[in-house]
This record gives structure tokens, C-alpha cells and sequence, in this order.
């Protein structure tokens, strides 16, 4: 056992690298709508699914059958600015129809995590049902999920002794790395970045500054959705497929690490993805690939019994301007 965790430390690194930076994209998501409204967002998870089929979408469209080197950064570029079109627009009509009518009445915080959870089962069997047969031609898959995609010509691009870090594995960490330090600046630097933090810390008071609630609302959810949607177009890259219900398991890992970053803390749910995602690669090469997510929710059940409120702990209303 020990000696296999550390045979491959390395492979396990790297990998629980470019698989964190994904849960992170995604925990920002969480975190962000939990700062600014006190809501578990459920059905965040599915904008990611929206943004892997926008990805597959891009793809087929473009009629990539192959691509490598700076062929593959371009097709990643476009695949993430559609996927995170499609997943903030997504997100932003889950909010107008899903959330605000609650707001608008006053409806406890119990209802609006109903709506999420109807949203969220809504949103599957929305594609389940309808969009994938409509627009993805699945004969070639023989009608089964999830859709297939191979177009990633993959390649060693670092190779160092024992660290081999893949094409493919690089622009995942550097794209979700760069996204990271892009929503970090427009949050603590922009008009829009303050309007978010003072609605976190008193909404009644940034009121009667003059700060519109629907809009910083309406904002959140764009921007959580469009992170959502260029995590979703890195995973499409990674793993090449994409199915109605890719976003249960992966939309409650990213909730987990947002968690364990300190919920409300966008910069907690990027350290709470990169060790989420290391602690379940390090898992398997310990115990095995079958005990992968059993580490990662044992990591969720630890978490909220010695420090529920994460690692960093600072919540998004208790930032300072």
C-alpha cells in the first residue's frame, strides 16, 4: 500500500491538481451565491452539466476530429467561452424563474432550497428527456450515455524525471488557475466586485447606498454560472464525454470542497478544490481507485465535525473592501 502511494506520488499530484482546479471552478459557483443569499445553490451542479453538452456542442460543431499542440489551446479557448455563455445565461434564468419570485414574496430560505432541488431535477430530465435527443445525434453511441467525443491528441509537454504532465492535464490547471486570479480581481476591484461584498455583509445597508439587489443577485449567479461553464469545458476536455447526469456526483464533490475552504470564501473554495481533489487521487493510490469517493466525503464528514466552517473560514460578507 505505502509502497504504491508512493510509486505514484507524482502521477497522483498532478492529477489531483487538474481534478481540483475543476471542483474549484465549480465551488466558486457555491460559494458565491452562499455569500451573497445564504443558499445552497443544488442546482448549480447541473449549469456545470449544461456547460459539458455546450462544450460537445462546440466541438461537433467545429468538426475537430483531432487536435494538439496549439490547435488544442485554441479549441479550448472557444469550447470555454460557449460553455460559460451558455452556463451564465443558464444560470441567470434559473435565478429570474427559480429564485426571485421567492425573494420577491419573502419566502423562507427552506423554500428557496425546494426550488433548487425541483430546479436541479428539472434541469436533468429537461436534457434527459428532450435537449439531447434533439440536438446531439446519438446513433453513433448506439442511444447510450454518456456521449463520447475523442478529439484530444494527447502528449507529454513537461517531462521530468518522474513528473509527466500531459497536454491536455497543463491547460486544465493554467486555464482554471487563470479564471481563479480573473474572478479574485473582478470581485475585490470593480464597482460590481464591491457591490457583491457589501451585499454579503449588510444587504440593508448597501440599499440605502444605492446598491441594486437584483442586479449584484442577478451578477452572482452570471458570473458563478459562467465559472461553472468553463469548468465544465476543461472537464469536457479531460475526460471527452458529457451525460444528463454528470453533474450529481461532481456538482457534491465541488460542494465539498467548498466546504472544506470555508463556504462563502471564494478564495477558501480555491484551496478546498486543489486539496479535495488531491486528498481523493492520494486516496487511491493508497487504497485503491474504488475507495475514491469514499475519501472524499469522508473529507466532507471530517471537515464538518472538527471545523465546520473550513479551512480558511472567513465568509465573503466578513471581507474587507
Amino acid at each position: 500500500m505505502l509502497d504504491d502511494f508512493i510509486n505514484q506520488f507524482w502521477p497522483s499530484t498532478i492529477d489531483g491538481l487538474s481534478l481540483g482546479a475543476i471542483y474549484a471552478l465549480v465551488a466558486l459557483g457555491y460559494t458565491m451565491v452562499y455569500g451573497v443569499l445564504r443558499l445552497i445553490n443544488f442546482a448549480h451542479a447541473d449549469i456545470f452539466m449544461v456547460g459539458t453538452f455546450a462544450a460537445l456542442w462546440t466541438v461537433q460543431t467545429m468538426g475537430v476530429s483531432s487536435a494538439g499542440g496549439i490547435g488544442l489551446i485554441g479549441v479550448a479557448v472557444v469550447m470555454a467561452l460557449v460553455a460559460g455563455a451558455v452556463s451564465g445565461g443558464s444560470a441567470l434564468l434559473l435565478e429570474v424563474a427559480a429564485y426571485r419570485p421567492l425573494r420577491k414574496k419573502g419566502a423562507s430560505r427552506l423554500a428557496a432550497l425546494i426550488s433548487a432541488i425541483g430546479a436541479s431535477i428539472f434541469i436533468q430530465q429537461l436534457f434527459a428527456t428532450t435537449v439531447i435527443p434533439w440536438v446531439f445525434d446519438t446513433s453513433k453511441e448506439g442511444g447510450k450515455l454518456p456521449l463520447n467525443e475523442h478529439f484530444v491528441s494527447r502528449n507529454d509537454v513537461v517531462d521530468l524525471g518522474p513528473i509527466h504532465i500531459s497536454n491536455d492535464k497543463l491547460i486544465v490547471f493554467v486555464g482554471a488557475v487563470l479564471m481563479m486570479i480573473a474572478l479574485d480581481q473582478f470581485v475585490n476591484r470593480t464597482k460590481l466586485g464591491r457591490g457583491i461584498r457589501s451585499t454579503a455583509q449588510d444587504p440593508e445597508t448597501a440599499v440605502l447606498m444605492g446598491v441594486n439587489i437584483d442586479r449584484v443577485v442577478s451578477v452572482t449567479f452570471l458570473v458563478g454560472g459562467a465559472m461553472a461553464g468553463v469548468a465544465a469545458a476543461l472537464y469536457f476536455l479531460r475526460f471527452e464525454q458529457a451525460w444528463f447526469f454528470t453533474g450529481f456526483l461532481l456538482g457534491i464533490k465541488a460542494f465539498t470542497a467548498a466546504v472544506l475552504g470555508g463556504i462563502g470564501n471564494i478564495r477558501g473554495a480555491l484551496v478546498g478544490g486543489f486539496a479535495l481533489g488531491l486528498f481523493e487521487m492520494y486516496g487511491s493510490s493508497l487504497f485503491g481507485s474504488e475507495w475514491r469517493d469514499v475519501v472524499a466525503f469522508s473529507v466532507l464528514i471530517l471537515v464538518l465535525m472538527f471545523r465546520p466552517t473550513g479551512i480558511l473560514g472567513e465568509s465573503l460578507q466578513q471581507a474587507r473592501a
